[in-house]
């Protein structure tokens, strides 16, 4: 666990202890998977495709074979012993698309929305570029859903540019994400 004191703005909060997912939180992944990914989509999709996308995108064995990848860790955020967000990265042939061995995909970085705006995000993604540097990659890369613009200013804030688009399968509907990268400095 890594406590984190960023008090970067007013609107941050301190204490924020970062932990690596283990088979024991499998039910907390799930809930907060649930949880954040709903908050973030639900006003733009209909409630079929969010159910649907909610059950399968996080079911337990699903989520049982991405703990157990060793090239695709998670990583809680906790706040006063309450997991408020979460991070997934992926290095190798465990990306989702480029699958690039010079790469690492950050998939999830999700936050609860009582808790958006205060600096969460932020650390969670320090976090992915701290395990970019130790993989000594040359880029890390994403895919935001065009209609997500808090997601895109954040990663264009730090420094990510588009370089593509490609298609997200939500239940019926298919969506498009903007694909971004950072090239990180040697």
């Amino acid at each position: 666990m890594v406590p984190n004191n960023n008090s970067s703005n007013n609107n941050s909060i301190d204490n924020i202890i970062l932990k690596l997912v283990t088979i024991d939180d499998i039910l907390e992944l799930q809930k907060i998977g649930r949880q954040t990914f709903y908050e973030t989509f639900s006003a733009g999709n209909t409630e079929e495709n969010m159910k649907k996308y909610l059950e399968e995108g996080f079911e337990i064995q699903k989520l049982i074979a991405e703990i157990h990848n060793t090239d695709s860790p998670i990583y809680f955020s906790i706040f006063d012993g309450r997991v408020i967000g979460y991070l997934k990265v992926n290095f190798g042939e465990s990306q989702t698309e480029l699958q690039d061995s010079k790469a690492l995909e950050i998939e999830r970085i999700y936050v609860i929305q009582e808790f958006q705006g205060r600096g969460v995000g932020q650390i969670l993604y320090n976090k992915a570029i701290e395990i970019a540097k130790e993989k000594d990659v040359e880029y890390v890369w994403l895919g935001v859903w065009e209609f997500n613009p808090k997601a895109l200013s954040f990663y264009k804030k730090n420094g990510f540019v588009e370089f593509s688009k490609h298609i997200f399968q939500l239940g019926d509907d298919k969506q498009t994400d903007i694909m971004m990268k950072i090239k990180l400095n040697k």
